[in-house]
C-alpha cells in the first residue's frame, strides 16, 4: 500500500522483559535510531515545517528562520525511538551551523508528558564538532522516544544547521527483542460455530502430546483431550501442538482451553459466530466516506464527523479538482468514493477492486439464497430503508465516485479513467478530513485504472440492473467507453514513483486488467468481442490490485451460465486446484494460514492474502459443496482472529486482544486521546517481512516471517487498513455466517 506520514505513537503492545539479552560488551551498545550517517535519504528523520532540510554530501542540513522564540520551534528529529526506565542512554553527534548558535540535544518522550531523558547545550559553529551526552530515562515505552536538536530561539537571523554521524546508545534489550506475546494457547478470541471445527495451536516444546482441558466461564472441566504434535512452525519458529474440540456442541461464553497452568484468552461458542462480522466489517465503508457528514445517529457521537473535502476551509475540496501541471487543462468533480486507507487519497485501481467485492458479495447471496447479503436494512446507514440492499448502496457509494474520474468527452485521452487522487503532500496524525489544509490533484490517466473501470462499471450494470435501470445504464456506457479507450492506449501506465502525499499504486503489466474487464464486459454484454480478451487464469498467487488476472475465472465461475462450458470446466478446474493447494498450505502449519508465501515472506498487507486464499476455497465449496473448503475457511478466520504466532486478532473489535492501534488520520487515539480507536469490524494489514516504517524496523528487526507485526499507529507497513482489505473481510464473513 502507500506510504504514509510517521509520527510518534508510545504505549506497550506487548510487555517488555528488560531480562532478555545484553549487548555482547561495552564496546558494542546497541544502537537506537535509524539512518544516523545520512549516506543517501532523509527518512526517518524529520524537520519543523518552518525548518525545511534536506541531504546535503552525506549530511542532514536544515535552514532555521531567524527570530523564532522557543528552542522547539524548530528541530531536527526522530520518532518511534525506544527507551527502558532505568537504563542510561548515550547521544552522540557532529553538527555545524553557518552562525555561531547554542543550540539544545535531547532525548525524550515525544508526546505529553514529554519526560525528559536528557537536555544539553551544544555550542555551534561553522567547524564541525562531535558532542556526546548522556541521560538515563525515567520512562519504559516501544516507540514513544524522541531524539532531537531543538534549534530555535538562538539567533535573530536566519541560518543552516548541519548534522552528521547521529547515534544513541543504551538499553539491554536488543532490537527485535523483548516481546512477550502471552499464554501459549492460541483460539479464535472471538467465537467458534457450534457445529464446526473448533482447533487450538499451543506453543509447547514437548514432543509427545500433552493434555489439554476445556474450560467453562467458571472453570469447570467440560471437556478433556491429547494435543496432537505439529512440530516446528516455519513461519513463525514457535513448536506447535494442536488441541480439537470440534465434539464439543454445547454454546456459551467466556469458555478457555488451558494446558496445565497456561489458558486461552475466552471465547464463545455460538450457532452464528460471524452474524456480527458480516455488518461491522460493511460498517467500515460508511465511516470511511467522503463528501459526506457520518452521522452520530448511525455511527455514535465517538465516530461523528464533519463531511471531508467538499471545499469548507480549510479544505479545498474534491468538487472541482485540477491536475497535476502539465496533465491536463481541466477540473473535475471527483467528489464522494471512500478514504483509501490510512491517508485521504482516493484511487480507481483500489476502489474498484473493494467495490468489486462488495457486487459480488450480493451477486453470491442472489445464488445461494442468503437473505442477509440483499436485504434492506442490514446496516446503518443514511439509505437504509430505501428498498434497495444495503451491500449496493454502500458499493455504489464508490462507483458514483468511479464514474467521475473518466475523462470527458472532448478531451485528449477521453474515456480513460485518471489513476488516483489525493494531496499535494502527506498529512499528519491525527487530522480530520475536514481539517485536511492540502490542495488535492487529479494524477494522470492510466491504462490499468481504465480497465478497473470498465470491469466495475460492467458488473455496476450487471447487479443494478433490477434496481436503478438508469444507473445500470450510465455503469454500461462508462463501461465500454473505458473498454474503447484502453484499447486505444493500451500503454498507459501508472508509474512506480517516490508520491508524495499518497501511493504509487504503480502497475506496468495491464494484461491481466484486460482480461478481467472483457470477463465482466462478456458477462454483462454477452459480446463475443470480449470473450477473446480473456486470456489469464487463476493461479495460486490469488489476486490483488495489481495483479486482476485471476479474478476473470471468479466472474465465470460466478455466472457459469453465461460462458461457453469449456470456459466454465477450465475456470472451475482452477478454483478447485487452487483451492486445494490454501487447504494443504492450512493443514500443513501449525497456525491456520491458508496463505503460505513461497518466498518465506510476509508481503504488505498479509491479511488480505488470507482472506483471498479463502474466497477462493469459499468459491470451490460453493462449486463442490466440499466441506473441507468451508471448514478451511472458517479456520482461516480463526487465525485472523487470534490463533496465530502473536496471539493477535487482527480484527478491532473481535478478540481479548485485538488491533487497536491501526494507521490511520482520524481513528487515532493513540496519538491524541480526544480522537477514537478504528470502530469495531476494522482489518489491520497484518505480519510483514519488509519492515518499510521506522517503528517496524526499531522494534522487529530479525522477526519471524508471521511475527513481523506490531500494533502501533506508527507502523504503516504493517497496521495499515485499506478498503480493498476490508471489502474481503466483509466477502469472507458473509460466507462464514452462512456456514
Amino acid at each position: 500500500m502507500s506510504v504514509k506520514t510517521r509520527l510518534v505513537a508510545t504505549g506497550l503492545p506487548f510487555v517488555l522483559i528488560a531480562t532478555i539479552a545484553t549487548p555482547a560488551s561495552a564496546a558494542e551498545p546497541y544502537e537506537r535510531v535509524l539512518n544516523g550517517k545520512f549516506d543517501s535519504v532523509k527518512t526517518p528523520w524529520w524537520s519543523s515545517g518552518i525548518a525545511p532540510s534536506t541531504v546535503v554530501g552525506g549530511k542532514l542540513c536544515a535552514q532555521i528562520p531567524g527570530g523564532t522564540a522557543n528552542p522547539w520551534t524548530a528541530m531536527i528529529g526522530q520518532n518511534d525511538v525506544p527507551l527502558e526506565a532505568g537504563q542510561p542512554y548515550t547521544l552522540r553527534f557532529t553538527a555545524t551551523a553557518t552562525k555561531n548558535v547554542t543550540v539544545r540535544a535531547a532525548v525524550a518522550l515525544g508526546v505529553a508528558p514529554n519526560t525528559t531523558v536528557l537536555n544539553k547545550p551544544a555550542a555551534l559553529t561553522s567547524t564541525p564538532k562531535t558532542f556526546e551526552f548522556t541521560g538515563t530515562s525515567t520512562v519504559a515505552t516501544r516507540t514513544g522516544g524522541q531524539v532531537a536538536i531543538q534549534a530555535g530561539g538562538v539567533s535573530a537571523e536566519p541560518y543552516t544547521l548541519c548534522v552528521d554521524d547521529v547515534s544513541l546508545t543504551g538499553g539491554i534489550v536488543p532490537p527485535g527483542g523483548g516481546w512477550d506475546y502471552g499464554s501459549p494457547v492460541r483460539t479464535n478470541q472471538y467465537a467458534y460455530p457450534t457445529a464446526g471445527a473448533k482447533r487450538a495451536s499451543i506453543v509447547n516444546s514437548s514432543t509427545t502430546p500433552v493434555d489439554w482441558q476445556l474450560r467453562d466461564s467458571a472453570g469447570a472441566v467440560v471437556r478433556t483431550g491429547k494435543t496432537q504434535v505439529k512440530g516446528t512452525d516455519a513461519m513463525t519458529r514457535d513448536h506447535v501442538h494442536i488441541a480439537d474440540f470440534s465434539s464439543y456442541k454445547k454454546t456459551g461464553s467466556g469458555y478457555s482451553l488451558t494446558v496445565g497452568d497456561q489458558g486461552s484468552y475466552p471465547f464463545d461458542i455460538t450457532d452464528k459466530p460471524y452474524d456480527q462480522l458480516r455488518r461491522d466489517s460493511l460498517a467500515y465503508f460508511y465511516h470511511n466516506r467522503s463528501g459526506t457528514p457520518i452521522e452520530a445517529k448511525y455511527v455514535g457521537d465517538a465516530y461523528a464527523r464533519a463531511a471531508g473535502h467538499v471545499g469548507v476551509a480549510p479544505n479545498k475540496g474534491d468538487v472541482s479538482v485540477p491536475c497535476l501541471p502539465g496533465e491536463c487543462d481541466y477540473s473535475l468533480d471527483v467528489s464522494g468514493g471512500w478514504y483509501d486507507a490510512g491517508d485521504h487519497g482516493k484511487y480507481v485501481v483500489n476502489g474498484a477492486l473493494a467495490a468489486w467485492q462488495l457486487m459480488d458479495t450480493y451477486e453470491r447471496s442472489l445464488h445461494t439464497f442468503d437473505i442477509e447479503g440483499v436485504r434492506d436494512g442490514l446496516l446503518s446507514i443514511p439509505e437504509q430503508d430505501n428498498q434497495r440492499p444495503d451491500v449496493l448502496d454502500e458499493a455504489r457509494w464508490e462507483v458514483e465516485f468511479l464514474l467521475k474520474m473518466q475523462v470527458p468527452a472532448g478531451k485528449p485521452l477521453a474515456g480513460m479513467a485518471h489513476h488516483k487522487i489525493h494531496d499535494l503532500a502527506w498529512t499528519a496524525h491525527p487530522m480530520l478530513p475536514a481539517n485536511d489544509p492540502q490542495p488535492r490533484y487529479l494524477h494522470a490517466p492510466s491504462t490499468a485504472a481504465t480497465l478497473n473501470l470498465a470491469a466495475a462499471g460492467a458488473q455496476c450494470a450487471r447487479v443494478y440492473k433490477i434496481w436503478d435501470r438508469a444507473f445500470s445504464d450510465r455503469c454500461l456506457v462508462a463501461a465500454e467507453t473505458a473498454w474503447k479507450a484502453a484499447v486505444a492506449n493500451p500503454a498507459k501506465y501508472a508509474p512506480d514513483e517516490d508520491s508524495v502525499g499518497g501511493g504509487a499504486y504503480d502497475d506496468t503489466n495491464v494484461t491481466d486488467e484486460f482480461s478481467w474487464a472483457a470477463a465482466e464486459l462478456y458477462a454483462t454484454t454477452g459480446k463475443r468481442e470480449y470473450l477473446g480478451r480473456i486470456t489469464t487464469k487463476l493461479t495460486s498467487a490469488g489476486f490483488s490490485w495489481k495483479d486482476t488476472g485471476g479474478l476473470a475465472d471468479l466472474t465465470i465461475m460466478r455466472l457459469p451460465l453465461k460462458f461457453p462450458l469449456d470456459r466454465v470446466f477450465a475456470a472451475r478446474s482452477r478454483v478447485i486446484g487452487v483451492a486445494d493447494g490454501h487447504v494443504r498450505d492450512l493443514k500443513a502449519q501449525g497456525y491456520p494460514n491458508p496463505s503460505k508465501p513461497a518466498d518465506g515472506q510476509y508481503a504488505w498487507g498479509s491479511t488480505s492474502a488470507t482472506l483471498t486464499a479463502s474466497m477462493i476455497m469459499a468459491m470451490a465449496y460453493d462449486t463442490t459443496l466440499n466441506r473441507k473448503y468451508s471448514d478451511a475457511v472458517l479456520e482461516s478466520m480463526d487465525y485472523l482472529l487470534g490463533r496465530n504466532g502473536l496471539n493477535q486478532s487482527f480484527v478491532s473489535g473481535y478478540g481479548e486482544k485485538a488491533s487497536r492501534n491501526q494507521h490511520h488520520r482520524h481513528w487515532a487515539n493513540q496519538v491524541d486521546a480526544k480522537m477514537p480507536n478504528p470502530p469495531a469490524g476494522s482489518l489491520a494489514g497484518g505480519p510483514n517481512s519488509g519492515l518499510q516504517d521506522p517503528v517496524a524496523q526499531q522494534n522487529l528487526p530479525g522477526c519471524a516471517p508471521a511475527k513481523c507485526y506490531v500494533d502501533e499507529l506508527g507502523s504503516w507497513s504493517t497496521n495499515e487498513v485499506a478498503i480493498n482489505w476490508n471489502s474481503a473481510l466483509a466477502w469472507v464473513s458473509a460466507f462464514a455466517d452462512t456456514r
